[in-house]
């Protein structure tokens, strides 16, 4: 096994994927799920593509991971990185996967989970289902609030343009 990517780094993996949404006229949001040194999911948000609304960058790179490493003994850490905060819906994911670490960009406050996440103390604990030992957000901030700039900027009026709009004016 190599060295750990740093957080930054795996940022940079999370944005590029959001680029590539971007570009296929989704909302720019990327994620990667690194096991080890290795990256073992990656994707971005796909809800005009699939006309769907459960189709998360977080969610479908978590899944494209647990098809890939499936229930084996892990003895390197799991960590995700998505340049959008995770959702209620995709942490309790990232809960039942394992991942221990999470990183994100850009704050998400009218519908972003991290704070949830980090008050979730169950009694009696839940080792299954724990919370991650490490949630870190404002990672490359400004280069994901770039991106939903940008896509701000080319897409028509609608409730999720002006969601995203508080992300690229709000605080942080």
């Amino acid at each position: 096994m190599g060295r750990l990517m740093e957080p930054a780094e795996l940022m940079g993996a999370a944005l590029e994927v959001a680029e590539e949404g971007l570009a296929a006229g989704e909302q720019p949001i990327g994620a990667v799920v690194a096991f080890g040194d290795e990256i073992v999911g990656r994707a971005y948000t796909q809800e005009r593509a699939l006309r769907r609304r459960l189709v998360h960058a977080d969610l479908l790179a978590m899944i494209e991971a647990d098809e890939r490493l499936g229930r084996r003994k892990r003895d390197l850490p799991l960590r995700l990185a998505v340049n959008l905060e995770p959702c209620v819906m995709c942490l309790g994911t990232a809960m039942a996967l394992g991942v221990n670490e999470v990183y994100f960009g850009l704050e998400s406050p009218s519908d972003g989970g991290a704070a949830v996440a980090a008050a979730w103390r169950p009694e009696p604990p839940v080792p299954w289902f724990a919370a991650p030992s490490v949630l870190v957000g404002g990672i490359r901030r400004e280069e994901s609030r770039e991106l939903f700039r940008r896509w701000c900027a080319t897409t028509p009026d609608s409730p999720a343009r002006r969601w995203a709009e508080t992300l690229v004016t709000g605080p942080g």
